[in-house]
């Protein structure tokens, strides 16, 4: 059975833009297979995101975190969001640039992401 959380967060993605504030969730990990991070943003406008947070886990896909899930759908309600953005495929490497690889550089830990467009996941030249 699919986790409460993931369900409420999937038909509040469903409904499409309704207005700010806007939730954006993304899923990163080493290959498409399997998220080892979550990342949750507040957007109040068509700027930069007002707050923003993170999940981990090693373990076990995030998309799967029951606990995860739930803390990121209460960080969803306590800043009364109206719209969520939330792509059903994990969108890259869960490093990031300039912080644990060189700016404009490919990670050495993922390379499953080094010639792979993010969004589609095809590979590219």
């Amino acid at each position: 059975m699919e986790n409460r959380a993931r369900k409420a967060l999937r038909k509040k993605a469903k409904k499409g833009m309704v207005g700010y504030p806007v939730a954006t969730i993304a899923h990163y990990g080493p290959t498409d297979r399997k998220a080892t991070k979550m990342v949750v943003s507040i957007m109040t406008g068509d700027t930069e995101p007002e707050t923003m947070r993170k999940w981990y886990s090693d373990d076990t896909d995030i998309r799967q975190d029951a606990q995860a899930l739930a803390q990121a759908l209460a960080f969803v309600r306590n800043h009364d969001v109206k719209s969520v953005a939330m792509p059903e495929r994990i969108i890259g490497c869960p490093h990031e640039e300039g912080i644990d690889y060189p700016e404009g550089g490919t990670c050495s830990e993922c390379p499953f992401w080094s010639n792979r467009d993010c969004w589609t996941g095809e590979i590219i030249q």
